[in-house]
């Protein structure tokens, strides 16, 4: 029992779960946008929300591909959201966060010629005129 107890308390286990609760939290969001939002605004324009009806024989066996023509669509409906609403938002925001400050320059421009020289140096190896500091 001891051996359960330590494997239920690592932080992987318990990052994990919390995760799954959020996923699923989350698919119901999702869930609950496409069909409330995005399938009535696809029936307004297409005119058909429900493809169940969608049935098809042969040799007098029914094959009602229509439900499986319904989890096809709402599975590309909740990908897309998916993508549109998280997961780009959400790489832009970590992109902002991890920007790398610009590196210290190395090179200055001369007063008098505006030629590039080091950054350290006294008089301009082009011109020779003194440079401030």
């Amino acid at each position: 029992m001891q051996g359960f107890k330590q494997f239920l308390m690592r932080g992987n286990v318990v990052d994990m779960a919390v995760g799954v609760v959020v996923g699923v939290a989350f698919g119901a969001v999702v869930a609950a946008l496409v069909k409330d939002l995005i399938t009535p605004f696809i029936a307004a324009i297409v005119g058909k929300p429900d493809f169940s009806a969608i049935i098809f024989q042969i040799n007098g066996s029914k094959f009602p591909i229509g439900d499986f023509i319904n989890a096809v669509v709402s599975f590309v409906l909740v990908a897309t959201a998916t993508y549109f609403f998280v997961v780009l938002p959400v790489n832009a925001l970590t992109a902002r966060m991890h920007r790398e400050p610009p590196p210290d320059p190395i090179t200055k421009r001369c007063t008098e010629c505006l030629s590039e020289i080091p950054i350290g140096a006294k008089p301009c190896a082009f011109c020779t005129s003194a440079l401030q500091a």
